[in-house]
């Protein structure tokens, strides 16, 4: 199985993790990893050379993707230094042809206009995905995938956006569940009507299309 998205690196050996790793906490226990600066953290003087650190270790063989990086518009942190920090980061993973794994709250338009201004042709994955069927599909038309994880074991009602992404587009993650990205598979594969291992194959076939793994 693959987890696109965890904080929690647990050494399964049925599971591939790409676990979320922060600049100025590196903490490499994982073989698989993404690494960028989370829009609640960023230090407004310290920023650029966090972001020397992320391009750092986009040239390592784990490093399988940029973030989470993101835009969020509940929070505190001025939107006009969320965009800048978040446009440093696509270009880095233009430069580096790596995926981005991608925090959003209240920002979707905002991304679909600086992926068209800076012309980004890598892979973007939106986690934890937990919005309309309409978005999604807006989303997936402008050549984004979605993740999935603690909304779909958690609300009832992501069922009908879930089944209107394409098989090709989507992710399962934990994110900060407690739960096991087998819980998660399990309920994916009951909303898809198909077998955890169909499942399994066409999340590999999504993997090896993202990440070229």
């Amino acid at each position: 199985m693959f987890n696109l998205h965890t904080h929690r690196y647990t050494n399964s050996p049925e599971v591939v993790e790409l676990v979320n790793e922060y600049p100025w906490a590196f903490e490499g226990k994982s073989p698989v990893y993404s690494i960028g600066i989370h829009p609640w953290y960023i230090d407004e003087k310290k920023w650029p050379e966090h972001l020397d650190i992320v391009a750092q270790h986009l040239t390592q063989k784990g490093c399988w993707a940029v973030g989470e990086c993101g835009l969020d518009k509940r929070i505190e942190v001025p939107f006009d230094l969320q965009c800048d920090v978040f446009k440093a980061h696509l270009v880095l993973a233009e430069h580096h042809q790596k995926p981005v794994v991608l925090h959003l709250v209240g920002a979707f338009q905002e991304l679909l206009s600086i992926k068209k201004q800076l012309n980004i042709s890598v892979p973007l994955i939106v986690h934890g995905f937990s919005k309309s069927a309409q978005l999604a599909q807006e989303l997936v038309r402008h050549g984004l995938y979605l993740s999935f994880g603690k909304y779909l074991l958690h609300n009832p009602d992501l069922r009908e956006t879930f089944l209107t992404v394409p098989k090709d587009r989507f992710f399962l993650e934990t994110d900060t569940l407690e739960e096991s990205i087998a819980a998660v598979y399990a309920q994916a594969a009951l909303y898809r009507n198909v077998e955890v291992n169909e499942l399994q194959q066409q999340i590999q076939q999504n993997v090896a299309q993202v990440f070229g793994k």
